[in-house]
């Protein structure tokens, strides 16, 4: 299979799980908004969501394990690049907090590591040209 072949593919399974996940997102905010229930039912439906980004998380696992080398680098450097940069940003937002600032919210640290990572991506992409 060829890159472009494989960028098709994961587009669709990536685009496939994403699309699951605002549906489940949005099925679980309305449940647990409309619907009293039990405790252990609410985790439950919460949690619903996080099925989906499973599926994009293997999909982007399936992509890279797929790639060139060269991709598979760049990647490397990227998901580094991300993951050193989300540790210090949250790692020093936590000296702040110790002084007054507001708690950062968990759930934001995910899509800043996706986020930086695709920083990270353009960037080294760019250095591989």
């Amino acid at each position: 299979m060829n890159q472009s072949q494989l960028t098709r593919r994961y587009i669709k399974e990536f685009m496939t799980a994403m699309t699951a996940y605002v549906i489940a997102l949005i099925a679980s905010v309305m449940v647990l908004n409309n619907i009293e229930l039990p405790q252990i039912a609410r985790v439950v439906v919460v949690l619903l969501p996080i099925i989906p980004v499973i599926f994009v998380i293997i999909a982007i696992l399936r992509a890279l394990s797929n790639s060139d080398e060269l991709i598979q680098r760049i990647q490397l450097q990227a998901v580094v690049f991300s993951a050193i940069t989300t540790g210090l940003i949250t790692f020093t937002y936590g000296f702040l907090e110790n002084i007054g600032f507001p708690p950062f919210p968990t759930i934001w640290i995910l899509p800043m590591m996706f986020f930086l990572w695709g920083i990270g991506r353009a960037f080294f992409d760019r250095r591989y040209q």
